[in-house]
């Protein structure tokens, strides 16, 4: 049995581009007054993805930008080893506000609900080991990291997946009109991370102040919402740093925890 958790790489997709690399040095910035920075919709393969939403497909993008961080094939993560976390504020509005317009018809009902994305993904890999949903911002996605580290360390799984979702282009009116103002832009992104066993414990800190790795995230990548700590990841994972203090801020609450990073697999 493990006595903590590690992260292993994070895919990350974001309205500028696939990896940090595309992140610009300033998103406010380089965004030129633009309020959403949008996600083009997957061109996946598969009969099953055709009445599939934009989400749904990003999600399972997500994963496969994972794959290709960690140099690792699909069957590593199939199967009832393989944990799978979902986090979102957002992802579902998008379907949600197309059904509440008349736009979907009752074919596109069950997209409605957020359990759908991440059974998505969960068929499309052949994962079968637990399985949960957060609501909620970066917040969340901390809590998320926080739970997994557990699973792992406690042998109820071998791996992770922490996958968050965020779509806004159409229900960009949505988040304008909230009581919660939101700094822009909002930049539609998808992440997923994988965690595996190590010998450091995750450490988490319930009641925090927002780290200078958070701090970069929102910098660079903007309002990504659920996404931002595994945003904050992947910049950590970039620089080659053996382990990050990432947070998560969310009507007010900020929540932090310590996480072991993994090397970056040497390729030919």
């Amino acid at each position: 049995m493990s006595r903590g958790a590690r992260l292993e790489a994070v895919g990350l997709l974001t309205g500028w581009g696939e990896g940090v690399a595309a992140l610009p040095a300033d998103a406010r910035v380089t965004a030129a007054g633009r309020a959403v920075l949008p996600l083009a919709r997957p061109a996946l393969d598969g009969a099953r993805f055709r009445r599939a939403t934009r989400e749904c497909l990003l999600g399972v993008a997500a994963v496969e930008a994972m794959l290709r961080e960690a140099g690792i094939e699909r069957e590593t993560i199939r199967g009832s080893g393989t944990a799978l976390v979902f986090v979102t504020a957002a992802a579902y509005g998008a379907s949600n506000v197309e059904w509440l317009a008349g736009q979907a018809g009752t074919l596109h009902f069950p997209y409605t609900a957020p359990s759908v994305l991440p059974g998505e993904v969960a068929i499309e890999f052949g994962l079968t080991g637990p399985y949960v949903i957060l609501i909620g911002g970066p917040t969340a996605t901390v809590d998320g990291l926080w739970q997994v580290g557990r699973m792992i360390a406690t042998g109820q799984c071998q791996r992770a997946l922490v996958l968050a979702v965020e779509t806004f282009a159409e229900c960009e009116a949505l988040w304008r009109r909230a009581r919660w103002t939101l700094p822009g832009p909002l930049v539609e992104s998808a992440a997923c991370a994988l965690l595996g066993p190590g010998e450091a414990a995750v450490t988490f800190h319930a009641r925090a102040e927002a780290t200078p790795l958070e701090r970069s995230a929102e910098a660079r990548a903007g309002c990504t919402m659920a996404c931002a700590p595994l945003v904050a990841l992947a910049l950590a994972r970039a620089a080659g740093q053996e382990a990050a203090l990432v947070s998560g801020t969310w009507r007010g609450r900020t929540a932090a925890l310590e996480l072991a990073i993994a090397g970056r697999p040497v390729r030919a």
